[in-house]
């Protein structure tokens, strides 16, 4: 059984991002456990709350959670042309301490989704990441980016995907995805 964690980037009761997570772990292929997860929870990093508490009992959830998946989906939401801060900080203080991000990052392959209400889909969200993958030292999934535009056409009121293109393009994406995860579990 191949187990990916997916994480919502989105702090929104009804977040397209959510809701396109949800879709995407219907639509995994048969083997394939998602892990529904949010960021909700995760209080701001402050390096003195750390020193005096510790790591908060919400990340190290997260971050089990990720050193018990095969893959790490990330469905993010783009605000002013980027990564939401919100969403950042998560990955931040699942970072802390330095010595765990071999454990929780390094090696692990990562795929990138996002949903806008707006005309690009959160691409420029997605390019933003990369540079934080890379610092992290995980394994990008490049071939298989998915962004849904307008995604206030493709979800109705409770969020669930009434568009049925969309859904083929979410099977695949997974699909192409969990092959990713196969492979690059053979060469590690």
């Amino acid at each position: 059984m191949t187990k990916i964690l997916g994480l919502s980037g989105s702090l929104r009761k009804n977040s397209y991002n959510t809701a396109l997570l949800r879709a995407a772990a219907a639509a995994a292929p048969q083997g394939v456990e998602v892990d529904v997860a949010t960021i909700e929870g995760v209080p701001l990093y402050d390096g003195d709350l750390e020193e005096r508490e510790g790591v908060p009992a919400e990340v190290q959830q997260l971050k089990d959670r990720v050193m018990a998946a095969d893959g790490l989906l990330l469905v993010t939401p783009e605000y002013n042309n980027g990564i939401p801060g919100a969403f950042k900080n998560a990955i931040d203080w699942m970072s802390r301490p330095p010595a765990d991000i071999s454990k929780v990052f390094k090696g692990r392959p990562v795929a990138l989704m996002g949903a806008s209400p707006g005309g690009f889909g959160s691409i420029l969200a997605q390019s933003h990441w990369l540079p934080v993958l890379r610092t992290l030292s995980m394994r990008p999934w490049f071939e298989g980016r998915l962004m849904v535009s307008r995604a206030g056409s493709v979800f109705d009121e409770e969020g669930t995907l009434t568009d049925e293109a969309l859904r083929g393009r979410l099977q695949d994406f997974m699909e192409g995805f969990v092959a990713f995860i196969a492979q690059e579990s053979r060469t590690s």
